[in-house]
């Protein structure tokens, strides 16, 4: 039995102090072993679990999830503790001191005329921080870990702030219509499928960026789309006492515009 204080409450150093018990000598096993790079997965995990229950509007499951997130903080934050290299204290200390500094509004002597200069402000201290001497360096900044659809809006957006874009949706549907050729031309001859895959891509989340639409929402609400015709032609398959496996590829097409309308 370890040495730990039962409570009818807990707060955020409880979960710190059982942390430390569960990676300490005569902890768990399990997480004495994990590293950063093996619970790498699980934060994203995580922190998905977390949007979700925010798309629920669910209090109580984003207070489960949050607790999940604030887990995994404190379990990367205990690794590097025992390594040497910093605390919790020193990441609360990083943040605090990067919000200080990043809202000269609040804390400082600045003044701001509404949201629009605040993000404005916020980007040039963020690349003054981070020592992003060109617009470039603000490009490559934008995290690969990111969702590639994400990680196009945002490098599409700083791209923008440099004066880099089109004057309006108009050049961003030629350039989707011009990319959408070059798949036809890159499959009919058999090279360079992926990269002009890539560029039709990235030209449809420009496209989305113009229409204030989040890509990854729209791609979402698409797939649950699919799934949800998907349903309904298996449903009627099934009516026909048939299965889709032994359909032809035309009846299937048939069951699909029927589900498309119902």
């Amino acid at each position: 039995m370890v040495d730990f204080q039962y409570k009818d409450s807990y707060d955020v150093r409880d979960l710190e102090e059982i942390v430390r018990i569960l990676r300490a000598p005569g902890g768990c096993p399990w997480d004495a072993e994990q590293t950063h790079e093996s619970i790498r997965r699980n934060f994203l995990e995580e922190a998905y679990e977390a949007v979700e229950a925010i798309d629920e509007q669910s209090p109580d499951h984003l207070k489960e999830e949050l607790g999940d997130v604030l887990l995994q903080v404190l379990f990367h934050a205990r690794m590097e503790q025992e390594a040497g290299r910093f605390n919790l204290d020193d990441v609360a200390d990083g943040v605090c001191k990067k919000l200080i500094y990043r809202h000269p509004h609040v804390f400082g002597d600045v003044s701001v005329s509404g949201t629009g200069e605040v993000l404005t402000n916020w980007e040039e201290l963020k690349r003054k921080e981070k020592g992003q001497a060109t617009n470039t360096d603000a490009l490559d900044a934008v995290a690969r870990s990111l969702p590639a659809l994400w990680r196009a809006e945002k490098v599409q957006k700083k791209a923008k702030k440099a004066g880099f874009d089109w004057p309006d949706i108009s050049g961003a549907l030629d350039k989707l219509s011009e990319e959408l050729n070059e798949l036809k031309q890159a499959v009919a001859e058999g090279t360079n499928v992926e990269e002009e895959l890539g560029d039709l891509l990235f030209s449809a989340v420009n496209v989305s960026r113009f229409l204030k639409v989040d890509p990854e929402v729209a791609l979402g609400k698409a797939t649950d789309k699919f799934i949800d015709r998907f349903r309904k032609v298996e449903a009627q398959a099934a009516a026909q006492n048939r299965s889709m496996e032994g359909m032809s590829l035309e009846e299937l097409d048939k069951l699909w515009e029927h589900a498309k309308e119902t």
